[in-house]
C-alpha cells in the first residue's frame, strides 16, 4: 500500500523555501528574498505579551478568539475605512485563515479565480482541496479588472481571490477599482476572498479595502507584515455568519485557537502609528524602483507591500535567478508566483545598504 496521499502530488515544496535553504549555504548573501519586515515587533507590543504570559494567560482561548481583539479588529476597519467588520474570528495568521476559508468553501471541481502573478499559497491550496485554480493573466500592468475577470468565468466558477497590495508585484487598487471588481462578482454570483495583509503598507494615494463593497465577501488580514509579528501567527477573518461559523468549526479540529498571549498583544499593535515605517518603506521602494529602472530593467512601480517584480533580461526569470544566486544575491524566480517564468521577485524589506548591494550585483549580472 502506498504511503503518501494522492493529494500530495498536487503540491510541491515552496520555491521560496528552496531559496531560504540556499541562503543557509552561502556566506553573507545579499538577501532580497524574504517577505518579512526588517524591523522588530514594537516594544510596547512585546511588553503586553510578556505581561500576559507572566499573569498566566497561557491557556486555550475560545476557538474564534478573545472578544477584545475581535472588537478591536472591527474598530480598526471602522477607523481606517469607515466600515466595521462583522462576525470577526481570530486565525493562525492570514495563511491559517485562508486554509480555513478555502476548506469551508471549495468542493472538488470548483473553479477559483486568481490574478496571475499570485501569492504562492493560493494555487496550491486550491489544488490540494480538489478545486481548479484559474489564473487570470494580468501582465504587464498586473491589474485585476472586470474585463479580465469576465473572460475567465465559467459555470464552475465559485470564488475570486483578491490581493491588493499584492504579493509578489506590490500593485495596489483604488477604491473605484475594487468597487468595479466587487460589482462584477456580485453580478455573477461569485464569492470574494480579499487578502488584505498589506493594506497598511500603501505608499501612493488613499488606502482601500474591499470591506463593505459586496455581500458575498470574506476579509482576511493580520499582523505579520505591518506589526512584524510573523512568528506570532495572528490573523483575523470577517464575513458572512455561515462562512465564519464553518471556519470556526474547522478551526476546532485544526489550529484549535490562535496563541493566547499574542492575541492580547495584537490589540496594542492595532493602535500603533505606522507613519515612520510607512515613510521608510516608501523611500526603500523608490530606491529599488529607480535603481532597477536606471539599470534598464522593465519594471512596474509598486504602490504597496514590499515587493517589486521586474522582468528578467532575456525573459528567463529562472535562469537569471540561478545566475544571481551564484553571485551571492538571493531573489525569487517569478515562476514561483506565476504561470509565466519571465520575471523575478525582489523584496525591499531590507536595510538600504543591502538594497544597494543587491543593485550593484544586478548591475554586474546584466
Amino acid at each position: 500500500m502506498k504511503l503518501l496521499a494522492d493529494r500530495m502530488s498536487c503540491i510541491d515544496a515552496s520555491g521560496i523555501r528552496k531559496v531560504f535553504a540556499l541562503a543557509a549555504q552561502l556566506s553573507d548573501p545579499v538577501n532580497l528574498s524574504i517577505g518579512q519586515p526588517d524591523y522588530d515587533v514594537d516594544e510596547a507590543v512585546k511588553e503586553v505579551a510578556v505581561q500576559q504570559i507572566r499573569s498566566g494567560f497561557n491557556r486555550y482561548t475560545q476557538t474564534w478568539g478573545v472578544d477584545e481583539l475581535r472588537t478591536a479588529c472591527s474598530e480598526y476597519y471602522q477607523r481606517t475605512f469607515g466600515t466595521p467588520l462583522e462576525n470577526v474570528m481570530i486565525t493562525g495568521g492570514v495563511s491559517g485563515g485562508l486554509f480555513l476559508a478555502l476548506t469551508a468553501l471549495v468542493d472538488p471541481g470548483d473553479e477559483v479565480l486568481l490574478a496571475d502573478p499570485y501569492f504562492v499559497m493560493y494555487k496550491h491550496l486550491v489544488n490540494l482541496l480538489g478545486g481548479r485554480p484559474v489564473a487570470i493573466d494580468t501582465y504587464p500592468d498586473f491589474k485585476l479588472t472586470p474585463d479580465r475577470i469576465e473572460a475567465a468565468i465559467t459555470p464552475r466558477t465559485k470564488l475570486l481571490l483578491v490581493n491588493a497590495p499584492s504579493n509578489p508585484t506590490g500593485i495596489t487598487m483604488t477604491g473605484d477599482e475594487l468597487q468595479a471588481i466587487a460589482d462584477t462578482a456580485e453580478k455573477r454570483g461569485i464569492f470574494v476572498i480579499s487578502d488584505e495583509i498589506y493594506e497598511s503598507l500603501t505608499y501612493d494615494g488613499v488606502r482601500a479595502s474591499m470591506a463593505g463593497r459586496c455581500e458575498r465577501l470574506l476579509i482576511l488580514n493580520g499582523f505579520s507584515k505591518n506589526a512584524a509579528m510573523t512568528g506570532w501567527r495572528i490573523g483575523y477573518a470577517a464575513g458572512p455568519e455561515a462562512v465564519i461559523q464553518a471556519m470556526n468549526t474547522l478551526q476546532q479540529y485544526t489550529f484549535v485557537c490562535a496563541p493566547s498571549f499574542a492575541q492580547m498583544a495584537a490589540i496594542k499593535a492595532l493602535q500603533a502609528d505606522m507613519t515612520p515605517k510607512l515613510e521608510a518603506y516608501r523611500r526603500k521602494r523608490d530606491l529599488i524602483y529607480e535603481g532597477l529602472r536606471d539599470l534598464g530593467f522593465r519594471v512596474t512601480k509598486p504602490g504597496g507591500a514590499f515587493y517589486i517584480f521586474p522582468e528578467a533580461p532575456g525573459g528567463d526569470g529562472d535562469a537569471f535567478v540561478a545566475k544571481a544566486i551564484r553571485n551571492n544575491l538571493l531573489v525569487i524566480p517569478g515562476s514561483v508566483f506565476s504561470d509565466r517564468a519571465t520575471n523575478f521577485r525582489v523584496s525591499f524589506a531590507a536595510e538600504d545598504k543591502t538594497i544597494q548591494r543587491g543593485l550593484d550585483i544586478l548591475k554586474k549580472l546584466i
